[in-house]
């Protein structure tokens, strides 16, 4: 008799350690050291000068919308306060290394614990406001914190900025965007890993069950107040050690950047890449920043041209309408994001030829 073969349509777990294992197959582990060889020993290689800054970006980003990503599509809880922590750990970072002396080693996870705590306290509301008022809350907190770094001159410097010393790390400075290229994506590979495995705690699952009911949650001994603080805390650590990361890359910081414009761009960050998904924050990153460039470009080639002077400038006021455009298109035709649409095709390819 012919034996019959079987061609696998999923993965069929039969233990717990299974269900809980970051890859899925050997196979997934072979692609995370092809991607993190490529990554590490040829694009920074390859790359010029604006590939690198723009790469560079994209690495921030990602660290500080894993973090937002945890508290909205993990936890379930609205903060449109994440550009204000972005601009309290930019400062933090500043302020330790110009006052204190702090070398970029130990600036860049300091501010991060102190954004962690600026983070927690706004994240008191969260025991009694959920929803709407929460998001309100926090929208209150990125106005209270963009006020702080404007006028509380003796600290901040106000609108002056603070000028930072060049980054060091054991006696080598990061004087160039490929040094810093680095750095960066070496702590945002640790930091995907770390959230990736609070996702496989008691923590993550935590998180998930106040997100999914709150109610249901607390009848089942989960003691939401202290696991929403959690989420904020660290939210609010990533988002710190994004903006000191971004600070020492940029020399030179003010309190421009870190308004409320910038807490909707990482609220799109996150809705386009994916809610609730580790990956689909640093796809939303690399959409939302080379969605950026392309805009900027645009506008320059419309402004070289000799266009109108007011065309140009309406054409960079355009930018907030097609973030919009971008969430409500997402929100119709896939509201799972990114994360989903590169979902989809990887299992098309792996259970070829029965794909969905």
């Amino acid at each position: 008799m012919r034996k019959l073969q079987f061609h696998p349509c999923g993965n069929f777990n039969e233990r717990y350690e299974q269900e809980l294992a970051i890859f899925e197959t050997d196979f997934g582990r072979v692609w995370l050291w092809i991607g993190l060889f490529v990554l590490f020993a040829v694009i920074p290689v390859i790359s010029g000068p604006y590939m690198l800054y723009v790469l560079n970006m994209i690495g921030i980003a990602s660290i500080a919308a894993i973090g937002l990503n945890i508290l909205i599509g993990f936890t379930g809880q609205i903060s449109l306060g994440h550009g204000a922590f972005l601009g309290v750990g930019a400062y933090s970072g500043a302020i330790l290394a110009i006052s204190l002396g702090f070398p970029f080693w130990l600036a860049v996870p300091a501010a991060g614990i102190i954004t962690a705590m600026v983070g927690m306290v706004f994240g008191i509301p969260s025991v009694r406001l959920k929803g709407l008022y929460l998001t309100i809350a926090t929208l209150a907190g990125q106005f209270i914190i963009e006020y702080d770094l404007v006028h509380w001159e003796g600290l901040t410097r106000g609108t002056m900025g603070i000028i930072l010393p060049t980054a060091t790390i054991f006696g080598m400075e990061l004087d160039s965007d490929r040094s810093f290229f680095y750095v960066i994506y070496i702590c945002l590979v640790c930091i995907a890993l770390i959230a990736v495995n609070i996702m496989r705690t008691k923590y993550g699952r935590a998180f998930i069950a106040i997100r999914d009911n709150d109610r249901a949650a607390e009848g089942m001994g989960i003691p939401i107040f202290y696991y929403k603080l959690l989420s904020f805390g660290i939210s609010s650590f990533y988002a710190g050690i994004a903006g000191a990361i971004w600070a020492f890359y940029m020399i030179s910081i003010t309190t421009e950047p870190f308004t409320l414009g910038l807490s909707i761009e990482y609220i799109a960050i996150v809705i386009i890449g994916g809610l609730g998904s580790i990956p689909g924050a640093i796809y939303g990153a690399i959409f939302i920043t080379g969605l950026n460039e392309i805009l900027r470009w645009a506008t320059d080639i419309f402004m070289n041209m000799g266009i109108s002077t007011g065309f140009g400038l309406n054409l960079a006021a355009l930018r907030e309408f097609v973030f919009g455009l971008v969430i409500v298109l997402f929100i119709l035709f896939e509201p799972k994001g990114l994360a989903e649409v590169w979902r989809i095709i990887r299992s098309n390819f792996r259970l070829w030829p029965f794909s969905y």
